[in-house]
């Protein structure tokens, strides 16, 4: 049986192709639920006049943008690839919303089905001729920031996780799945299609297609291979109570409970000493529970020990 999702949402259309897409009540099934209403006709508190003055100025914008807001209703097979940008975005917001953990469904050709977009405090511009675009915007809004040029958004620019904080917004994708109790720090960095299963601290990196359990710390520029290079066939996790040390790197699976010592990176392909002076290649553990890795600063040997005790976060930082 063929696994589904389905939702009612908004596209932002340019005549060079679909710039982003929303759906605020994403739904697993093919139901997709009630018609939406647009935000700027459903925003509580305002009277007549307030709505119509909104509406008018937002359809200024679009003008000047160039795009038109357009209704999308899809119901899609999350086995299947996805067929064109609204379904990728629409992959996105289930990953960002929870419904789906990462490296939950088909995101096979995303990039060949984004278009790449001037994210802007106005709204998804199209980069060919925008330099015209945002003198028309600037003359309306006075002032106009670009927060980037890229195929994938800020996550909080679309979605909202509840009991999650996130110290700089431009270090989150649309795609992450953040759980509650996760803290991303100033220079941590969470891609698409990936992110934490459970309370976590992240002040490195959780690259595309890597997953986090619970309890896990990811240090100061740490750094975890994803899986956009090199064929992506492997897959980087780690399971819970783990902690990667600050600036260490890591391109193995580990279990539950391992720590990985501060500027160590461990590569599938590096020496490790065990306890009984076996060498092994660390793929050799990958995805094994209870392992410190570190190096010996006598030899210079990268070492692996078996481990008792348990990592734990501190629960005062995670009760978001």
């Amino acid at each position: 049986m063929s696994r589904t999702a389905a939702a009612w949402g908004w596209a932002t259309v340019h005549p060079s192709g679909v710039l982003d897409a929303r759906f605020p009540d994403p739904r697993l099934g093919s139901d997709p639920g009630p018609t939406p209403a647009q935000s700027t006709l459903d925003l509580p508190g305002l009277d007549a006049a307030a709505r119509q003055a909104l509406l008018q100025q937002a359809e200024l914008i679009d003008r000047l943008r160039q795009v038109e807001r357009r209704p999308v209703k899809l119901v899609i097979d999350l086995d299947q690839p996805p067929r064109d940008a609204p379904d990728v975005y629409l992959r996105l917001h289930l990953l960002s919303r929870r419904l789906c953990p990462p490296n939950g469904l088909n995101l096979d050709g995303v990039f060949e089905r984004l278009n790449t977009v001037a994210w802007t405090s106005a709204g998804p511009c199209a980069p060919d001729g925008f330099d015209q675009t945002r003198l028309a915007l600037e003359a309306v809004l006075g002032q106009l920031t670009v927060l980037g040029l890229d195929k994938f958004p800020r996550l909080l620019d679309y979605v909202v996780p509840a009991d999650v904080r996130i110290a700089d917004a431009a270090r989150v994708r649309l795609g992450a799945h953040l759980a509650a109790g996760t803290t991303v720090m100033p220079a941590g960095f969470v891609n698409f299609n990936a992110g934490t299963l459970g309370p976590a601290m992240v002040e490195g990196r959780i690259s595309a297609g890597v997953s986090v359990g619970a309890g896990s710390d990811i240090g100061g520029g740490a750094s975890i291979m994803g899986t956009l290079s090199g064929g992506g066939r492997e897959r980087v996790s780690l399971g819970r109570r783990c902690l990667l040390g600050a600036q260490a790197g890591l391109g193995i699976a580990l279990g539950d409970d391992c720590v990985v010592e501060a500027g160590l990176y461990l590569t599938a392909g590096v020496k490790l000493t065990l306890p009984d002076d076996r060498t092994v290649k660390a793929r050799e553990l990958s995805g094994q529970s209870g392992w410190l890795f570190y190096r010996d600063s006598l030899s210079g040997r990268v070492m692996a020990r078996p481990r008792q005790q348990q990592f734990a976060l501190n629960a005062a930082l995670h009760a978001n």
